[in-house]
């Protein structure tokens, strides 16, 4: 972008700043606004955000939704026939293919992020976006998987937080004893999504990725062999069977489990909030009492990669190169800042604040979230059923979120061979004795470069 271009836009949002603050707006137009929140509560929460956008710039939104599954391809149609709407909400996996593609503005994403204060978003949601000179798209909101832990146990034994390889099979040693307490719950399941979500984030725990900037790579074997061996021991300290998300909860939920791993989906039906999926813990399905033993890591490590990692889902707001750019810009600030506790509001168990604060005020919008209800059958926010703490370790995954194949340029690749399910298959077969470590890493190096 050209310094007269930049000084232009920077005139522009002035005027529309302005005029968030009352003054008549200078626009009198209407943008296209495509969301894959669909679901009837939390577009109407939207479509009241684009009337108060209105009433503040002149400029009417057209809230589109769109199905997540539908998105890419109507994406791909729209930017050929020149007639992309003018903002996309959008999932991690599109964001730098449709920069690179021309479907995304990101010198106006980068204005927008620059405007509102780099250092005011989480550094991994940035980081995930990024592109040479900037940023492909604007982080609005994400979650981290969590592995999610009996608190109250680990204080009474003097464990340390499961963040780590170690403190996780030092917490196994101690805990385990069925069938009362399982040390884990596991994920086993081989053509679920859910073991391929673990697993990717034990992975990435200790550094090890199938993908680098050229392609698909070898798996280190010492890494991997790592990963195997911690593996097999949290799937030795769980249940026998095929277990997914739906036998980790419920073992938690009963009191059976001492370490789960979850998404942050889990938090209002700790605090018996849900009637459809209640602690079972004591009589008392509307109990609180699991949520005030339940403690969260959302980054934790392996022996070859003492940081450690976070597995992240983020979402972002892409400005695309059809846009009324101005207005659209304006839309997205606005989104951001004035309405940006709004934003949140659509689905807050689910939506973590990717931006904190203001160059001002560094945590309103964490503070301004953790007070949001949450539940279904029943609300209270997060900050009256959780200590700041827990709430702190829940945003600062955000910190560090990563994702096979982001870093790289390689998402699309690092997603086929998720979806390939074959590190899901050789890890069960040795986990259940088919062959050594040694050899199942040289099954899926083999496995990998078969695919492609």
């Amino acid at each position: 972008m050209n310094n007269q271009q930049t000084g232009k836009r920077r005139w522009l949002a002035g005027i529309v700043i302005t005029a968030m603050f009352g003054a008549s707006s200078v626009y009198a137009d209407s943008i296209r606004f495509w969301t894959t929140e669909e679901q009837p509560e939390r577009l109407e929460r939207q479509q009241e955000m684009a009337k108060d956008f209105e009433k503040l710039t002149g400029t009417k939104v057209e809230v589109i939704p769109v199905t997540e599954s539908d998105l890419g391809t109507r994406a791909t149609a729209a930017f050929s026939a020149g007639d992309l709407p003018d903002v996309i909400y959008h999932t991690l996996q599109y964001t730098l293919p449709w920069s690179e593609a021309g479907i995304l503005d990101a010198d106006a994403a980068t204005e927008v992020i620059e405007e509102l204060g780099v250092d005011t978003f989480a550094p991994g949601a940035l980081e995930m976006a990024t592109v040479e000179d900037g940023y492909a798209a604007v982080p609005v909101d994400g979650w981290t998987q969590m592995l999610v832990y009996r608190k109250d146990l680990f204080d009474a034994n003097k464990l340390a937080a499961p963040d780590s390889y170690e403190n996780v099979l030092k917490a196994i040693e101690k805990l385990h004893n069925p069938p009362n307490m399982f040390g884990f719950v596991a994920a086993t399941k081989v053509d679920e999504n859910f073991m391929s979500q673990v697993l990717e984030h034990v992975f990435l725990a200790n550094g090890v990725t199938p993908v680098n900037k050229d392609g698909i790579q070898q798996l280190d074997k010492k890494k991997t062999i790592e990963v195997l061996d911690f593996y097999k021991v949290i799937a030795d300290a769980s249940p026998d069977g095929e277990l997914y998300w739906k036998q980790s909860r419920e073992l938690y939920f009963g009191g059976k489990a001492a370490m789960i791993i979850w998404s942050p989906f889990i938090l209002d039906e700790l605090a018996g909030l849900r009637d459809s999926a209640p602690p079972t813990i004591n009589d008392d399905p509307t109990s609180r009492e699991l949520a005030s033993k339940t403690g969260i890591v959302t980054r934790f490590s392996g022996p070859s990669n003492p940081e450690g990692a976070a597995w992240g889902d983020v979402r972002y707001f892409g400005i695309t190169t059809d846009a009324d750019i101005d207005n659209a810009m304006a839309f997205v600030r606005y989104s951001m800042s004035d309405g940006y506790t709004n934003t949140l509001s659509i689905a807050p168990e689910g939506k973590f604040p990717v931006r904190r604060g203001t160059e001002d005020n560094a945590t309103l919008y964490t503070e301004a979230w953790s007070k949001l209800p949450v539940g279904v059958d029943r609300k209270a926010p997060l900050s009256e059923l959780y200590e700041a703490e827990m709430i702190d370790e829940i945003v600062g995954g955000l910190n560090n979120a990563q994702r096979w194949g982001v870093a790289e340029g390689q998402l699309a690749l690092a997603s086929k061979v998720i979806n390939s399910q074959v590190i899901n298959r050789l890890v069960r077969e040795y986990i259940d004795g088919t062959r050594d470590a040694s050899a199942t890493v040289d099954a899926m190096n083999k496995a990998l470069a078969e695919l492609y």
